[in-house]
């Protein structure tokens, strides 16, 4: 159960993130600061819920990390096609 709360946060922590990718330059410096600035939280939330490092957290805490990017992204442009 607390695996899956910590993966439901680091998906709401990367929302943002990942709307901000989706506005700049690609491989620019704000571009790599908007995919690594989270995992220094992502680690925190790990050890702070006292997730071990067992095989199975990789795939819940990645996951959501990059699903929040994702859909960030998505919301960025819908956001763009909604005020257009």
């Amino acid at each position: 159960m607390i695996l899956l709360v910590a993966g439901i946060i680091v998906f709401l922590i990367n929302l943002p993130f990942g709307f901000w990718r989706s506005k700049v330059k690609k491989f620019s410096v704000r571009w790599f600061l908007s995919i690594h600035a989270p995992v220094p939280l992502v680690y925190a939330i790990r050890i702070y819920a006292g997730i071990s490092w067992h095989l199975v957290t990789f795939p819940v805490l990645i996951g959501s990390f990059f699903l929040g990017q994702f859909i960030g992204s998505r919301f960025n442009r819908l956001n763009k096609a909604v005020t257009e």
